[in-house]
């Protein structure tokens, strides 16, 4: 089975993947980004790919909404996997502290450790990078004062020291990660379930439009777990939405709720559904 994730080969996407198949044997595939690693699938070029979805500090990777939203209909989500993410400060070699002139990570590691860069190098200028591997191998190649923030993994695999662990904020530090899978691949298992859908275009604009959408679910007694806005890309003020629901799509009260929903909402699109906590290995294969 083919995989893709976000590359290159170190980053806690690829920790993540390792963790999460198991013994299963896979074929994984690095991507540049969180879009190309998705949009692989919609295309056939992928079995699989596992991406970052939503960070217990930072809150929901807006690359993988966003990809989901626009760029990937040929896709459903079949799976999720929490992992638990410890950052490393990363330099080619020892190096003090008060050295470093540049930090660079992807965004959401530097937000996630925001306070300790602003206490311990204040200094330093924060640079963005692709992923957290790509910031690892810049400052292993480079003779400058660097440091990178990224997986211990990433620093054995490159060759650079690290200066400090658990550099993040927060402690518990979970970023949730999901399978992506082609349109029509159906998940399976027993336990709790989550259903993950976006909606859009809930009609004239009025006071309580958004909260009459959402009450076919209280009505329902159906719960959600998370909802999250993204602009809708046609000018200011227009917005889809995301939302988790407890329970497996099309079953019972989630399964009327989301029917009422379409008759509120132009668009409804159930991104998919899957049980929690399934055993390693990967979903719907």
């Amino acid at each position: 089975m083919r995989i893709t994730y976000l590359g290159p080969r170190g980053t806690f996407s690829e920790d993540a993947l390792r963790a999460a198949v198991g013994d299963q044997r896979v074929e994984a595939v690095p991507a540049a980004t969180v879009y190309d690693a998705i949009v692989a699938v919609g295309e056939g070029r992928a079995d699989r790919a596992l991406v970052p979805f939503e960070n217990s500090i930072e809150g929901a990777v807006t690359a993988t909404l966003d990809t989901l939203a626009f760029d990937a209909s040929g896709v459903t989500l079949v799976g999720e996997y929490d992992l638990p993410i410890r950052h490393c400060l990363i330099a080619r070699e020892e190096l003090s502290l008060d050295r470093i002139e540049v930090v660079i990570s992807h965004p959401q590691p530097s937000a996630q450790c925001a306070r300790f860069i602003r206490e311990n190098l204040p200094q330093a200028e924060v640079r963005a990078a692709l992923s957290t591997a790509e910031a690892v191998r810049t400052v292993a190649e480079s003779d400058q004062p660097w440091a990178a923030l990224g997986a211990e993994s990433a620093a054995r695999l490159y060759g650079a020291a690290v200066l400090r662990h658990g550099v993040e904020d927060e402690p518990d530090n979970i970023t949730r990660f999901v399978w992506v899978a082609p349109e029509g691949t159906s998940a399976s298992g027993s336990g709790p379930w989550r259903t993950s859908l976006v909606f859009s275009e809930l009609g004239k604009d009025h006071p309580g439009a958004l909260v009459e959408a959402l009450q076919v679910f209280s009505d329902r007694d159906v719960n959600l777990t998370r909802i999250e806005s993204r602009p809708l890309r046609r000018g200011l003020g227009r917005y889809q939405f995301f939302l988790d629901i407890e329970g497996a799509a099309g079953e019972g009260a989630l399964g009327e709720a989301v029917q009422a929903l379409r008759s509120k909402a132009e668009t409804v699109r159930v991104l998919g559904s899957w049980p929690i906590g399934a055993p390693p290995g990967v979903p719907g294969s």
